[in-house]
């Protein structure tokens, strides 16, 4: 709903252009790359960062990431933002791992 709000949508009309199904769930929607639709390729940027999701807010602190030391290296190849820029310490990354379970 903030993402549909932040552009000025009705709701169905964001699900319907930007949403896929998956089982009871909607997930954005994602190019051939696996970028997601909101991220601007040619300035690396979130055009709704400001209302992103919990999944979003919360990466790259997800249990399939942080599972194993292994697991975060791979995390840090595929992103190089991760793993730079601001230390957390790990309370705060406990706190985003429990609030999405991926």
């Amino acid at each position: 709903q903030a993402i549909a709000d932040s552009l000025r949508m009705p709701l169905e009309e964001f699900e319907d252009q930007y949403t896929r199904k998956i089982g009871a769930r909607r997930s954005l929607k994602e190019f051939s790359n696996g970028d997601c639709v909101f991220f601007d390729n040619e300035t690396r940027k979130c055009e709704v960062y400001t209302s992103r999701p919990n999944q979003c807010k919360t990466w790259p602190f997800w249990n399939s990431n942080l599972r194993t030391p292994d697991d975060w290296e791979r995390t840090c190849e595929e992103c190089p933002g991760s793993g730079t820029g601001k230390l957390y310490q790990i309370d705060e990354i406990e706190e985003r791992r429990n609030t999405v379970k991926i």
